[in-house]
């Protein structure tokens, strides 16, 4: 009688699927990930080379220095009080422009919360001044 020795049989594992799987996880990711699209601020540009001509008494100047002090026209208004500051003068000219120019040093959330102040006091005319500009201090 003649006994064979047994064959020791070795794992492995199968890899001729694994690009489907592969793909296939990659489609499921995709298909099921949420984008998340900000919508930042509702700013509408002009045309290029577009330039109006706005009278002195429709204008109010909105300056926000470094350290985010706000004053308008010249007078310092607290943040808190900008919306309903915005409310009074639209209340007296309805035509009225709010420019608001920042210093370069200031943070952008500064710049940010003065403009949604004004958008929740009713300012629909809203300009960002260039940088040439002279500051309305």
């Amino acid at each position: 009688m003649e006994l064979r020795k047994k064959r020791q049989s070795q794992a492995e594992i199968p890899t001729s699927s694994m690009a489907d799987i592969a793909f296939l996880l990659i489609v499921f990711f995709l298909v099921s990930t949420i984008f998340s699209n900000e919508m930042g601020l509702q700013i509408l540009l002009p045309e290029r080379g577009e330039e109006i001509k706005v009278r002195k008494s429709n204008l109010a100047r909105v300056y926000i220095n470094e350290t985010g002090d706000v004053k308008i026209d010249g007078e310092p208004v607290q943040l808190a009080n900008i919306a309903d500051r915005a409310k009074a003068m639209l209340a007296a000219n309805d035509s009225l422009i709010f420019s608001i120019k920042t210093n370069p040093a200031a943070k952008y959330d500064y710049m940010v919360r003065v403009f949604d102040k004004l958008k929740h006091g009713g300012a629909e005319r809203i300009s960002f001044a260039p940088k040439g500009l002279p500051k309305s201090q």
